[in-house]
């Protein structure tokens, strides 16, 4: 069946195309009412994307929700009766996106049953054809949480550390993972086992030689048998290109606990698919089932449209072979890895690419003033040196085709904005921004520049009652909201925008909390630091779409700055 594009609008017909696809593979549509009580999403909220819920009494004085997801409902009204489901739905949930609720729409499958390799490929297979029908370019990746969880089981470390290092680890930050190592007493070794593991990224087969040096029991040995398994399986099935490992990608462990993917579009800044195997989930519910599912965000195609040339395929063939598992024999070698664990090459080699990758030009986001002169200074000695930019001029863009580099001057405060929303691929953020904001990047490489401290500081011989509030003015709320959670403080913050260190001095607060360079501002206001809070400096951030799709020219300006 073709769709028509003079009926039908572009988000209309990737959600036909998609349905079109899943029903061809036996999978059924699932419908649900938009309202559920909220207590199944009060008991889950760690598996949504937001704990944020609209809320309303319904009849009976129940306290019902707008759907935020589809997967609890299906999970929680699924028979456990042993027999295999496969389920496809495109439904509208309700989720904050920024500061306001937005309806939402999306399409996924669910598999429910006994989910062994030649499913969890199906699925995989499926995910792959869905983001090839929405772009012209696309990629997805794969992570195992069962290597990851494999890992951190290896160190002495309880809940709280395990959560901080999960939060580094999963934004590709290498300098805090190390310090975070250092801090809770673990060895060498295994603090360059786990930034091996964050920095991992390549083709599947390619990686898994890698993998392999990084395994240090059953754990981390069976994840790798399962991903030798499901690359065999993925090949029989004819998917096998732009499919890579990345093991920054991560799940709450009490969900998930095997493969888990995502999905990206050329030209679409975020995420467009998410999925994985969620058991747990299941566990949690009293089934005894395994269940893996993706989701497609079909609000990120609205917000960013193909090409006006792009087309949507027609219904797609089913490959010739049967879908059903078959053994995947490896070689002597690759047998021999599962007890021995020698490095062994990739148990399904295939013939070399001989196709040259071409070298993209990077977008760079420099924030204007001393800052972002240093950090170009930086770029220049790496030999990213752009001409133009030492010329007079009010020009905010500057190009240098040889060098593969195109930069732009933007406001400090907004260089994360433009990563995180695609405007730039990489960017110099102060690490304030980072803790105050949280975007959604990663965070690249400390370039130990723009070096202060966020403090808290007050009048001096200032002495806390502890048994009143504290009153802290701040234009970095979040950080101080966080601080004093952390030390179980009850406090009433004070957004200010400038001039912080006046409300002390007029009674309006008891502290500040504010960035700190040399300490002659407070010192001249009879003010003086009681607490530093986090050390600050200018780190390197990466928009995650563009790490995927010019992965090798982002990797190559971090080594050579890195370098100098």
């Amino acid at each position: 069946m073709d769709f028509s594009q003079d009926v039908l609008r572009y988000d209309e017909q990737a959600i036909m195309c998609l349905r079109s696809l899943y029903r061809q593979y036996g999978y059924s549509q699932y419908k649900m009412s938009r309202f559920e009580e909220y207590g199944l999403y009060a008991g889950n909220k760690a598996f949504l994307s937001s704990a944020d819920v609209i809320t309303f009494t319904g009849a009976g004085g129940k306290l019902m929700a707008l759907r935020p997801d589809v997967t609890l409902s299906i999970v929680k009204n699924a028979k456990d009766d042993g027999m295999l489901k496969k389920l496809y739905y495109n439904e509208n949930i309700y989720r904050p996106d920024g500061y306001e609720f937005k309806e939402q729409m999306q399409v996924g499958l669910e598999c429910m049953g006994d989910i062994g390799v030649g499913l969890m490929a199906e699925v995989l297979m499926l995910a792959k054809q869905s983001l090839e029908a929405l772009g012209e370019r696309s990629r997805l990746d794969i992570s195992h949480m069962g290597f990851l969880s494999g890992l951190l089981q290896s160190a002495e470390i309880n809940q709280a550390q395990r959560v901080e290092l999960i939060k580094c680890f999963s934004a590709k930050n290498t300098s805090a993972t190390t310090s975070l190592c250092a801090e809770y007493g673990l060895d060498d070794e295994f603090c360059e086992r786990l930034t091996s593991l964050m920095s991992l990224y390549g083709p599947f087969g390619d990686m898994l030689y890698d993998l392999r040096r990084i395994s240090v029991n059953d754990d981390t040995e069976n994840s790798i048998r399962e991903l030798e398994e499901l690359l065999c399986e993925l090949r029989r099935l004819g998917v096998q290109d732009d499919i890579n490992l990345d093991f920054s990608i991560v799940n709450d462990l009490n969900y998930y606990s095997g493969v888990i993917f995502q999905g990206y579009i050329e030209g679409i800044p975020k995420k467009i698919l998410s999925g994985g195997r969620y058991d747990e989930l299941l566990r949690k519910f009293g089934k005894k089932s395994g269940a893996i599912g993706f989701a497609v965000y079909l609000d990120l195609l609205e917000q960013h449209p193909p090409a006006t040339n792009h087309t949507y395929p027609p219904s797609p063939r089913l490959p010739t072979g049967s879908l059903t598992p078959d053994p995947c024999p490896l070689s002597p070698r690759a047998q021999s890895a599962r007890t021995s664990r020698p490095l062994t090459p990739d148990p399904c080699p295939l013939p070399p690419d001989s196709s040259d990758e071409t070298h993209p030009m990077i977008n760079i986001a420099l924030p204007k003033g001393r800052l972002g002169e240093k950090a170009y200074a930086i770029f220049e000695a790496a030999g990213y040196g752009c001409p133009a930019m030492q010329e007079e001029s009010r020009k905010l863009v500057f190009e240098s085709p040889e060098n593969g580099v195109r930069y732009f001057w933007v406001k400090p405060s907004d260089v994360a904005i433009y990563v995180e929303r695609g405007a730039a691929d990489i960017g110099i953020v102060g690490k304030d921004t980072i803790l105050e904001n949280s975007p959604d990047v990663y965070e690249l490489l400390d370039l130990g520049i723009g070096k202060c401290r966020m403090c808290v500081a007050a009048e001096k011989g200032f002495i806390d009652d502890y048994d009143r509030t504290l009153r802290v003015a701040t234009k970095f709320t979040n950080i101080a909201r966080d601080h004093y959670e952390k030390q179980g403080r009850e406090i009433d913050v004070i957004k200010l925008n400038g001039s912080i260190e006046l409300a002390p001095l007029l009674g309006l607060s008891d502290v500040i909390v504010d960035i700190v360079e040399t300490g002659k501002t407070l010192y001249e206001n009879n003010l003086e630091t009681t607490e530093t809070i986090v050390e600050i400096s200018a780190r390197l951030v990466s928009n995650k779409a563009s790490y995927k799709f010019k992965h090798e020219a982002i990797a190559e300006l971090c080594k050579r700055i890195t370098e100098v």
